[in-house]
């Protein structure tokens, strides 16, 4: 009797889901991320096909990996430019991006990744590039929007070079905008490698605000393919607790999404 009970309520929860769009809540316990872009298993389509899915939750389009002086490449998703400049004009990315928030999904910009020429040289120009930031892709106004008027959630750093300077007043500067629209929830996140502490984003992580973070457990000696013996969860799991600012930030498990997006933790 009590087991009918039980598979009563679960049907009933799974006809909800399948038909109400549920917005993205970063207190819970099982959100999935995707990173967007860079069609590793070179069969992506619309940024807004993906946001169909009611598994995802956190859409990351990869990457801006140029700045301050901005390069975006999301390989096939958009390749048009602002005319006159190098810089990407994606229209249909941006019209996608408020598909996906309207499916209650939220879409961050991670910026930097494995590859590209970005860093900072000093607090003043990340404080600076976070003003820039707010007006490209936030509630700010410039000239050339890569999204038009769509809005992002937030921001994640994939910081893998450049060096490791600036970060922790550039997360400052922008959660100062984000501050000044109370009328939505703006995030920041990072993607450390699993190694710890990060080589590059490491100290930043233990004086700047963060949100959420994306461990990349793949490519490295810790990463899922060396589960239980070198698998270094528990290094992270006691950071959140003890060293992270955000006593409730959210740890996730990156793996990789497709064979061919990595050598190791698939």
């Amino acid at each position: 009797m009590q087991l009918g009970i039980l598979l009563k309520y679960v049907l009933q929860i799974q006809l909800v889901v399948q038909a109400v769009s549920v917005a993205f809540n970063i207190n819970c316990n099982s959100n999935h991320v995707s990173y967007y872009g860079q069609n590793s298993a070179r069969n992506q389509v619309t940024l807004g096909s993906y946001c169909a899915d009611a598994t995802e939750d956190v859409i990351v389009l990869a990457f801006m990996n140029g700045f301050p002086n901005i390069i975006l490449n999301f390989a096939n998703a958009c390749e048009t430019t602002f005319e006159g400049s190098s810089l990407l004009h994606c229209p249909n990315i941006a019209a996608d991006i408020k598909f996906c928030q309207s499916k209650g999904k939220a879409v961050i910009l991670s910026m930097g990744g494995a590859s590209g020429a970005y860093g900072f040289s000093s607090d003043s120009q990340a404080s600076q590039f976070a003003d820039t930031m707010w007006n490209m892709f936030f509630k700010g106004t410039a000239a050339q929007r890569p999204f038009d008027d769509a809005v992002l959630d937030g921001i994640d750093l994939d910081i893998e070079g450049g060096g490791a300077s600036g970060y922790t007043t550039f997360i400052s500067q922008l959660r100062t905008h984000y501050a000044s629209d109370p009328s939505r929830q703006y995030y920041i996140a990072a993607a450390p490698q699993c190694p710890f502490p990060d080589a590059y984003i490491g100290s930043t992580l233990k004086s700047a605000w963060f949100d959420m973070i994306f461990v990349q457990f793949y490519n490295n000696y810790c990463g899922l393919n060396a589960y239980p013996t070198w698998f270094n969860f528990a290094d992270w799991d006691n950071w959140a607790k003890t060293q992270s600012l955000n006593k409730n930030v959210k740890v996730f498990i990156g793996a990789l999404g497709s064979p061919t997006a990595g050598s190791t933790g698939l």
